[in-house]
């Protein structure tokens, strides 16, 4: 029986006008056959599927790949189109995302003047944006175990602690749970720093009266996760106060308002328009969220240029922010499912405004 993930791209060659489909791109190729290599192709038509990669891979290709056939290739062009010209291909799709230049003329300049190589990028939007049971568990998994490790290391977090000292530290415990990689450097910014967006961990010392902007993830069983805090160490500024709540209340109207069927872009609305009301507008300048799997980003993306809608399993982050120059910043991000009635938490850190002791 053909899997549903293959399904997807039977209906993409259907849709598209395609005899077959070449993916290089390394999570497609472990979305669609398992292979967890950093070499290889899989060519994919409506009656057979072909995995190709060189000597080094082969062993492990016959022990992950699922694939009808797996071949070995000296130089992977010459390969590819050596099965093209035999499966009898003449239209075929590739990653236009993915393929740079030089390869796609390289493949054209050894294929015969029947094969047209043909580029695609709106079907493979798509392709994993709505996850099936595995994934879900997959990704639920990953945001337990850093939810876990944060828990583990925040007593560190305190007055004179540096940033990059707890980054660290973060991201052994996530490697001593299990964790595979951190998902993207570590974000921690303290102080001032916190109206950088990607502040990732620097050498500042953290001090009284800070706020912490905290942005972490894992990747366990190929998948991610990704969730930002936002933490007082001791008695804040009123007005830092202010854009917390501020922050916190959007990402409230957010969540509510995701369930299948509504546009994204009104989503990112929910949450943008109350902080553009409080008179924030101006400083918060990313979209509200994006789609996360074997890619920390990938699609769908939650802003007000995304032209979907929510679909059920489909899986985003949901992360307002408030970043004040010379002053200092909010994020308060999670990661959710999108279900029948409306939306899950994958991520299970709280999230309402929380004080750390300064002594």
């Amino acid at each position: 029986m053909t899997s549903p993930r293959l399904q997807k791209v039977y209906r993409l060659l259907e849709n598209a006008g395609l005899d077959g489909f070449l993916f290089m791109n390394r999570a497609n190729l472990r979305y669609l056959c398992g292979f967890t290599g950093s070499s290889g192709a899989l060519l994919v038509t409506p009656r057979e599927t072909v995995f190709l990669t060189d000597f080094r891979y082969m062993i492990q290709a016959h022990k992950e790949v699922r694939a009808q056939k797996i071949v070995r290739y000296r130089m992977a062009t010459e390969g590819i189109v050596e099965q093209v010209e035999a499966l009898g291909l003449q239209r075929i799709g590739f990653e236009s995302e993915t393929l740079t230049y030089d390869q796609v003329l390289h493949l054209r300049s050894k294929s015969s003047d029947a094969c047209q190589w043909i580029a695609e990028t709106s079907g493979l939007h798509t392709l994993r944006s709505v996850k099936d049971a595995e994934e879900l568990a997959a990704i639920a998994g990953a945001a337990s175990l850093a939810a876990a490790a944060f828990e583990e290391v925040l007593p560190l977090l305190r007055p004179g602690c540096r940033e990059r000292e707890f980054a660290f530290e973060l991201e052994l415990a996530m490697r001593r749970r299990g964790a595979e990689e951190k998902a993207f450097d570590i974000i921690v910014a303290s102080g001032c720093r916190g109206a950088l967006p990607h502040g990732t961990a620097s050498d500042k010392l953290i001090a009284r009266g800070d706020l912490v902007t905290i942005d972490f993830g894992c990747r366990l069983n190929g998948y991610h996760s990704d969730e930002t805090v936002t933490l007082a160490i001791g008695t804040v500024d009123p007005q830092l106060r202010r854009i917390y709540e501020t922050v916190l209340e959007a990402r409230h109207r957010a969540l509510d308002g995701i369930r299948p069927g509504v546009a994204l872009r009104d989503i990112d609305a929910l949450a943008r328009d109350y902080i553009v009301a409080q008179g924030y507008g101006d400083y918060f300048g990313h979209g509200l969220g994006h789609g996360l799997g074997l890619e920390v980003h990938e699609k769908p993306t939650i802003s007000s240029l995304s032209d979907a809608v929510a679909e059920e399993n489909m899986v985003f982050t949901v992360e307002p922010g408030i970043y004040l120059p010379e002053r200092g910043g909010v994020r308060i991000e999670d990661l959710v499912c999108v279900t029948a009635e409306g939306c899950r938490r994958l991520t299970r850190l709280p999230k309402d405004f929380q004080i750390l002791s300064a002594a």
